[in-house]
């Protein structure tokens, strides 16, 4: 199978995280078809695929195999038809993958390499389970690598920085539990939305306070029954986005102070439910120097600076020096990432796998 041929197979039955059963079987179908390589199994999704051919270190590539609960409106041949959609495109950075491990077997790469497929990276925390598996843990992996797809810049530029490439994230939901009654008896009840209310106001000023880069935002918000009826309970869902996993704790700290003032004061109770937090994506200052003279050979080489973009591939920054990139798709257009209508265009996958050669080639 090519790595265009997967891509198709990937883009036409895309599955949300921790689902990726299917797709996990046609990966595993294509790469097990392949000699010279062991394959790992240390999730029920996903595979970390070994190349073992001396006693040195190993290099980590990785690619993340879910996909989103959008209804794709490409219009292309392949396009699912199932509800869910690669809109981040994991499907072109598993092919990407794939295509270079077909290379390094081809060329016989004297280098050491494991080849991670990880699920879960759409706020599911995919990256720390595959590390918490323990399946990396015999490998004396020096240095991690990543791309991620974008229409942001054209198509085969890359781009990327030294320090803080993507934001820390977490996902939060402010449940807020009071007391209903009539509209026409507010003394009888305690109003959850009036408290959510004053709690989001008071968000404004905690992160008012702070003058580095970060995001706080509540895009849903729900409550009450009925429009005569104070309400008992109110729900508002958000994501905070710092550049720092301590910065983010901090913050979440100060909104549970706030919290307990309005259960003091107003006698509501609350939950605050928190997604599994991304850390920050942190490329090595050693890793950015090298990899971007390799690339600039044949590639447009942009510095970009930190995006509140929020990647899983954080937890691979932490526990190894790593270098992640952005790699260009737009042929002029600019849909944006997570729209129903983001394609790259086949291309872009023999560009991905010319960059991690390129990263390779260094050594």
């Amino acid at each position: 199978m090519t790595p265009v041929e997967l891509r198709h197979k990937l883009h036409s039955t895309p599955e949300l995280m921790f689902q990726e059963f299917e797709t996990t079987k046609i990966i595993f179908d294509a790469v097990s078809k392949l000699e010279n390589i062991i394959i790992h199994r240390p999730l029920e999704t996903g595979l970390v695929v070994e190349y073992t051919v001396n006693k040195g270190d190993y290099l980590l590539f990785r690619a993340d195999i879910d996909a989103l609960p959008i209804i794709e409106k490409t219009g292309v041949e392949f396009a699912s038809n199932n509800g869910c959609m690669h809109a981040c495109g994991h499907d072109v950075h598993t092919s990407i993958l794939y295509g270079f491990l077909l290379d390094v077997l081809k060329r016989k790469v004297n280098q050491n390499i494991i080849f991670v497929f990880q699920p879960g990276e759409e706020g599911g925390g995919g990256a720390e389970q595959v590390i918490k598996s323990g399946v990396l843990d015999k490998f004396n992996i020096t240095n991690a690598y990543a791309l991620h797809v974008t229409d942001e810049y054209s198509l085969g530029t890359v781009a990327s920085t030294e320090g803080v490439l993507f934001a820390s994230a977490i996902e939060v939901d402010f449940i807020i539990k009071g007391k209903a009654s009539h509209i026409a008896f507010p003394e009888r009840g305690i109003n959850a939305m009036k408290a959510l209310r004053l709690f989001l106001d008071n968000t404004d000023d905690i992160i008012a306070q702070y003058e580095e880069p970060l995001l706080f935002g509540c895009g849903k918000v729900t409550s009450g029954v009925i429009r005569n009826v104070i309400p008992a309970e109110a729900k508002a869902e958000g994501t905070l986005r710092t550049l720092s996993v301590d910065k983010l704790n901090g913050i979440l700290s100060k909104f549970t102070e706030e919290l307990e003032a309005l259960k003091e004061n107003m006698g509501i109770d609350y939950e605050m439910k928190l997604s599994t937090p991304y850390t920050e994506v942190v490329v090595s200052h050693k890793l950015f120097e090298e990899c971007k003279e390799k690339l600039e050979t044949e590639f447009e080489f942009i510095d970009c600076g930190y995006k509140m973009t929020a990647e899983d591939f954080g937890m691979f920054s932490r526990k190894y020096p790593a270098f992640m990139f952005w790699l260009g798709t737009s042929k002029g257009e600019r849909y944006g990432l997570h729209t129903p209508n983001f394609f790259p265009d086949d291309s872009v996958i023999e560009k991905g796998v010319k960059a991690f050669n390129l990263i390779m080639s260094r050594r």
